[in-house]
């Protein structure tokens, strides 16, 4: 009985806040289906634009194989008037049409086509140069002076032939055997080779100084050669290697 009572009590209850509340209920369904309602719109229209959306396909990218070149180039050859395509005339005229767009261009003038004929008489110049045989510097011969038999306090560091002359610079030290390659040079010009000596007075190094001023190429290595052919009397306590240098003083023969 009493539990009756309780649910009837509670219904009244309930019936009693439905009363009260009533609007906000129904405020907060339309809310909710308003908003349910607007979802599903929304979903429609993204659908919709996916749909619709422009599929662009770039072709930039495609690599041209060779078929696709062999395909190109039979649509241009049927695009092509036979008369046009197999007539030598007409490709003769387009080569020429090229060849007079080099001539009449203001870049390809006068003074370009000489600076082409002088590069090209450069490079053949070159060319002719390194075709040259080089000889070899054993080949080379020179007479030499010996000391041989010679007080040293008389022997001089300066050696003379003809106009031309040999000086070297050794501290304490003199030579013995010394190439003379004044008769070989052609040109004039000075020639000073650095050499270092070992204590048994042999030159185990030389090397050329910078020059200038020379009419004949060879005359480094004419310098050189002799540098390294020449001998000097031994000394026990020198530096070893001691160095020193020669100058070769050319004149043209």
């Amino acid at each position: 009985m009493w539990c009756i009572i309780l649910t009837l009590q509670s219904m009244q209850h309930l019936k009693r806040l439905y009363r009260e509340n009533i609007n906000g209920i129904i405020g907060t369904l339309i809310f909710h289906i308003l908003l349910f309602a607007f979802i599903i719109l929304a979903n429609v229209k993204v659908k919709k634009d996916m749909q619709e959306e422009e599929i662009i396909i770039d072709f930039s990218q495609v690599e041209e194989t060779p078929e696709l070149l062999e395909e190109q180039e039979k649509a241009e050859d049927q695009n092509t008037p036979a008369t046009e395509r197999d007539n030598p005339y007409v490709q003769s005229k387009s080569n020429r049409a090229v060849n007079d767009a080099s001539t009449k261009d203001p870049f390809f003038d006068e003074a370009y086509q000489q600076e082409i004929a002088e590069a090209q008489k450069l490079v053949a110049d070159v060319n002719k140069q390194l075709t040259k045989e080089i000889p070899d510097m054993k080949q080379f011969e020179m007479p030499e002076q010996s000391t041989e038999g010679i007080d040293p306090e008389k022997i001089s560091n300066t050696i003379y032939s003809g106009e031309s002359n040999i000086h070297y610079f050794l501290e304490d030290r003199y030579h013995l055997r010394l190439p003379i390659p004044v008769y070989l040079a052609r040109g004039g010009g000075q020639i000073t080779v650095t050499i270092w000596v070992s204590r048994s007075g042999k030159v185990v190094k030389a090397e050329v100084q910078p020059y200038a001023n020379i009419s004949d190429p060879m005359l480094p290595d004419y310098a050189l050669q002799a540098a390294l052919r020449t001998v000097f009397n031994s000394k026990s306590d020198a530096p070893n290697p001691q160095k020193g240098s020669i100058t070769y003083t050319f004149v043209a023969q």
